[in-house]
């Protein structure tokens, strides 16, 4: 099961969110932690100023980004839209 560190922006992002996403959030965390699950969540590689960094969505438009620290432990950094990418 893979640990996850949630960066401070990323919980700022999450308290402004509405409260029926944030749910979804969480179940798709919940799916995240196992790494069976992970091409379900379409998880990929980004490039670009963060090409040390991975992706995957929580629905058509909210993805969240995240760094490994280590082979079990994940940093979640930001969650929105692909405004997140700029």
């Amino acid at each position: 099961m893979i640990k996850i560190f949630f960066r401070p922006t990323f919980v700022r992002q999450v308290n402004k969110l509405d409260e029926d996403l944030v749910e979804e959030i969480h179940e798709k965390i919940e799916l995240f932690k196992h790494k069976n699950n992970h091409e379900m969540l379409k998880v990929h590689k980004l490039h670009g100023r963060f090409s040390n960094c991975f992706s995957f969505s929580v629905n058509y438009k909210v993805r969240i980004v995240f760094e490994y620290c280590s082979a079990n432990e994940v940093a979640f950094l930001v969650i929105g839209d692909h405004d997140v990418y700029k």
